[in-house]
């Protein structure tokens, strides 16, 4: 159940990032990381740990675009 609980707060994240994708709205992301770190913590707490890896490839695309961005854009 923690697994798929990961899953959807993973999805809701990288729907979130495709969004803070389009320019100018990268300071989504400081939003968006926490939400899929939360995903990552519960995935954590189940057996299966495919939730948990999802949600810290979101969290990585999601810095990768701070990054490229400078923390902003």
């Amino acid at each position: 159940m923690a697994n798929i609980f990961a899953f959807v707060l993973g999805g809701i994240a990288l729907l979130f990032a495709m969004i803070a994708l389009i320019p100018l709205l990268g300071w989504m992301n400081w939003f968006i990381i926490p939400i899929a770190g939360i995903g990552a913590i519960v995935g954590a707490i189940s057996s299966s740990n495919s939730g948990r890896n999802f949600c810290i490839i979101v969290m990585a695309i999601c810095a990768a675009r701070l990054w490229i961005g400078g923390g902003f854009f």
